[in-house]
């Protein structure tokens, strides 16, 4: 039983709504453990940042993803590592990699590079075939370029990776979430390129980076408590829960908790 137990709303994570994807930038196992006995809880996916996975001991990444897999929290590679195996045509190998240290996810995107929509919708299918839950992430991560996708563009590519058998699509915002995807140079939302994209696909299936607190306040307000949100940094997890909570003067009073 939780503290103050009587003045708490209910929301049951873990039962495939509200999905939050922490993101790991190399914390250490003691560390981890620490962070997961608070907030295990309140994570769903947790993302091994960049290629942050590929300059750390083999063994302690496999304790880490067992450390995971202990608080029933599925960690995957990220989309970077990704990239960088497809560029030096080592697709498989680290498809490979990946099953042996225990990942049961992979994020498949082109962030910095070029791949075709029909190589990319054969990826997908190859990662399924793996047994692995399958993470696309649409956006750029040059702004320049990013900027050169439009709301309908955005949509696109979303619903031709849904049709393709991806399981999860990420929105593109980067660590930082300014001047990239749906957020302007203040990180503020660009609400009329959500609007395109939230009401032309099914909004269970995205995660919305959001790692700002004002962004995901927003996120909650316009979707309610169980909205998919990602890149939140571990630190976060906790506040993060207390908003979709309604337990933050961000979201008290006002907050969707169906």
């Amino acid at each position: 039983m939780n503290a103050f137990d009587f003045l708490t709303p209910q929301r049951n994570p873990k039962t495939g709504t509200g999905i939050t994807m922490m993101l790991d930038k190399g914390i250490g196992p003691v560390s981890l453990i620490d962070i997961l006995e608070i907030s295990g809880r309140y994570v769903d996916l947790a993302k091994f940042g960049w290629g942050t996975s590929a300059i750390h001991n083999r063994e302690m990444i496999k304790e880490k993803v067992e450390i995971y897999r202990s608080y029933d929290i599925n960690p995957y590679p990220g989309g970077t590592l990704f990239e960088i195996a497809y560029l030096q045509n080592k697709f498989d190998e680290f498809l490979d990699e990946a099953e042996k240290l225990g990942f049961g996810a992979v994020e498949i995107s082109d962030g910095t590079i070029e791949i075709s929509p029909e190589e990319r919708a054969n990826i997908i299918s190859i990662v399924k075939d793996r047994g692995f839950l399958t993470i696309t992430e649409v956006g750029k991560k040059d702004p320049e370029k990013d900027h050169l996708l439009t709301a309908n563009n955005r949509l696109e590519l979303v619903n031709q990776d849904l049709k393709s058998g991806a399981d999860l699509v990420l929105i593109e915002a980067r660590e930082g979430g300014k001047g990239i995807g749906l957020f302007d140079d203040q990180g503020a939302v660009k609400e009329d390129e959500l609007k395109i994209l939230s009401e032309g696909v099914d909004t269970d299936k995205i995660i919305w980076e959001a790692p700002q607190k004002n962004q995901q306040a927003y996120f909650i307000l316009k979707f309610g408590a169980n909205v998919n949100l990602g890149n939140i940094p571990p630190e976060e997890i906790t506040a993060l829960e207390t908003m979709r909570l309604g337990l933050r003067g961000d979201t008290l009073g006002k907050v969707n908790l169906g």
